[in-house]
């Protein structure tokens, strides 16, 4: 079995970490090596934040877009996740015909704030990050797992128009 049985697609991702306030927004390069952030948008407009993810869409040209999906440690959805999907099903008519996936984000914000404050960032300061920091393990871990598979992360998010 040689290397490129689980060949990665070639391309730009955009990642996005929804929160009640904040949208935080990771990309990657096109050989999907490294993931960087790229902003925090405001979250409680919800038009605003979906037009403004429409914008860096456009301006990125990803092949996708990967939205973390908030589970229970057990792997449940409650009520933050059903909002996430519901925000991206939204997202995704009003970017298709870029596909959109969700995948598994069970402790990136955790992870993230842990990041960030072993680094010297404070809490203060660090809430504007943070988004972006979960947003970045997020395309961390969906890169990771398309590289290990040879699949696309997590599922595909249906366009019902």
């Amino acid at each position: 079995m040689s290397g490129d049985d689980n060949a990665m697609r070639r391309g730009r991702r955009l990642a996005i970490d929804v929160g009640d306030a904040r949208i935080g927004v990771a990309s990657c390069d096109p050989d999907g090596i490294l993931a960087t952030p790229v902003e925090t948008v405001p979250g409680r407009d919800v038009p605003a934040a979906q037009r403004r993810l429409k914008q860096l869409v456009d301006e990125y040209e990803p092949i996708e877009v990967v939205v973390g999906l908030p589970r229970s440690l057990k792997g449940s959805e409650g009520p933050a996740a059903v909002k996430v999907r519901g925000f991206t099903q939204q997202l995704a008519v009003l970017i298709a015909p870029i596909p959109v996936r969700l995948v598994d984000e069970r402790m990136t914000t955790v992870t993230a704030s842990q990041g960030l404050r072993a680094s010297g960032v404070t809490s203060k300061k660090g809430r504007s990050v943070i988004d972006q920091a979960a947003a970045v393990i997020i395309l961390q871990q969906a890169l990771e797992s398309e590289r290990v598979s040879g699949k696309a992360p997590g599922e595909g998010v249906e366009v019902v128009i």
